[in-house]
């Protein structure tokens, strides 16, 4: 009877785990389904600085994402990862959980949410470039050729909006880029082993020794003046963003390879820029729309090309 339910159990954690290499048209969807959370995420953060401090913002959305998840673990009594797994989350919880969050946030301080989605635009060829010096992937010529694109035209698009000179803000989005990307490319790498939203979970709740008593203290120290939009924003980057976005889109990657994921996020600065007119009343220039046909063309083309 132990027999049974030991192979019974085997097998269960064998399908939870099995990478979805053979399904690449759901591993797309879901990739796409985490950056449409993703594009969320600056409107919502901005939002979210209406009620909030920066320092406050980014450690309660990551205590409450945390909370979620950590409960969804414990409801499904996942074990703990194998102990060659916790550098690898580390990696994540140091790039996703905390890094690209905080200063993304501190940017937003003095930067639109338009001008930091665009930054942020060069994304997918950072998280490329990592990928191949961490998993050893070597994408074809066309590949690299289609993403330099996407990357150039989003940075020109950066330039002509920030008029030709960098400031503090595109430092702190630029340091954001990189570390985002060491995450990315991290997390990738463990979805092939481990469901997407025990990769996002983990690192979470690795993070909590540390966020709890931060959050403690900023709240202390930062005004904090609740509104609608900051409660909306504050709940959405952290159940939206920081954890369900994650899960779909680290189960995207250990599907269809982490440098054509990566490049699906071109679209994402797309996506931000008229949520950003939407939800937050922000004007768009006459290159907005023609970025928008360069960068698809790019994302068509990568999405062809053969690894």
């Amino acid at each position: 009877m132990r027999a049974q339910s030991s192979a019974t159990t085997a097998s269960r954690i064998a399908v939870a785990t099995e990478p979805e290499r053979d399904r690449p048209g759901l591993g797309t969807l879901q990739a796409a389904l985490g950056v449409i959370a993703f594009s969320l995420t600056f409107p919502a953060t901005a939002w979210g600085l209406e009620g909030f401090g920066p320092w406050s913002l980014v450690a309660v959305r990551t205590v409450l994402a945390a909370v979620i998840a950590g409960g969804c673990l414990l409801a499904l009594r996942v074990p703990l990862p194998a102990r060659r797994h916790w550098p690898g989350l580390a990696v994540v919880a140091a790039g996703v959980v905390l890094g690209f969050p905080l200063l993304t946030t501190l940017a937003l301080q003095t930067s639109t949410t338009a001008h930091a989605a665009v930054v942020v635009g060069l994304l997918p060829l950072t998280t490329a470039l990592f990928s191949a010096l961490r998993v050893g992937t070597r994408p074809s010529r066309t590949f690299w050729t289609a993403a330099l694109a996407g990357a150039a035209a989003v940075l020109a698009f950066t330039v002509q909006q920030s008029g030709g000179a960098l400031s503090t803000a595109d430092l702190y989005l630029f340091a954001a880029l990189l570390v985002c990307a060491a995450g990315y490319t991290e997390g990738g790498r463990l979805a092939r082993v481990m469901p997407g939203w025990h990769v996002i979970g983990w690192a979470l709740v690795l993070c909590l020794p540390l966020t709890v008593p931060v959050a403690a203290f900023a709240l202390a120290q930062e005004p904090v003046q609740p509104t609608a939009h900051s409660v909306t924003g504050l709940l959405w980057v952290a159940a939206g963003s920081q954890f369900l976005g994650l899960v779909v889109w680290y189960r995207g990657m250990a599907a269809i390879g982490i440098p054509k994921a990566s490049q699906l996020q071109l679209a994402q600065p797309l996506l931000t820029l008229v949520w950003s007119v939407l939800l937050l009343g922000e004007h768009l220039t006459v290159a907005a729309p023609l970025t928008a046909a360069a960068v698809l063309v790019c994302i068509a083309v990568t999405q062809r090309a053969r690894g």
